[in-house]
């Protein structure tokens, strides 16, 4: 079956995550999706619900707040996942992304996330390799640069967890990383 053949909206959904720690250049690849005439994610809905959080807290989130966002950011996944009726599309990030922040935000695993991770599955996850540098202006990546290479881990290890072999995305520009994911698509057998 042909990119073309996937990208037939009459066929089955096939389900692809996009993910890695933060800055390891996810918009860029969505965006190059989109380029592409690719379906993906519009924005990162645990970014969005993070500035929800934040302008209703006025603060940043503190320990009493990160499981009701975890929940939140859940819940945006599994609608994001039950959206998707036909063809290919592409997620910015996927709901097993919640072990790996669970983690590092000290929370252990939830029975909510559990169940989900175990009746919404996708066809292949790609994890970004982390780029060199760490350079966003965006407010909301919080973790401290000596903290973004386990952040990274935690979700990679999250994804092992709930039974996928990811496919890893070496670092380079969008494009020939966009290309590298669009060669490693698995094909259906039905």
């Amino acid at each position: 079956m042909s990119l073309e053949d996937l990208l037939n909206p009459d066929t089955p959904p096939r389900r692809y995550v996009v993910t890695g720690g933060p800055s390891a250049g996810k918009e860029a690849v969505i965006a190059e999706l989109h380029a592409r005439n690719v379906p993906a994610s519009e924005g990162e809905p645990a970014r969005e619900i993070y500035r929800r959080h934040r302008d209703r807290l006025g603060r940043h989130l503190q320990v009493a707040d990160r499981r009701a966002y975890s929940r939140d950011v859940l819940a945006a996944f599994v609608a994001e996942y039950c959206d998707h009726q036909f063809g290919l599309r592409f997620y910015n990030r996927g709901i097993p992304d919640g072990y790996g922040w669970d983690a590092f935000f000290g929370l252990g695993p939830y029975p909510e996330l559990e169940e989900a991770t175990r009746v919404y599955r996708y066809d292949a996850v790609f994890v970004l390799d982390p780029l060199d540098d760490f350079d966003s202006e965006d407010d909301l990546v919080f973790a401290k640069e000596r903290e973004i290479r386990r952040v990274h881990e935690l979700i990679v290890q999250g994804y092992y967890d709930a039974g996928y072999r990811p496919i890893f995305v070496p670092a380079d520009e969008p494009g020939r990383r966009v290309d590298f994911i669009l060669a490693q698509i698995p094909v259906p057998t039905t």
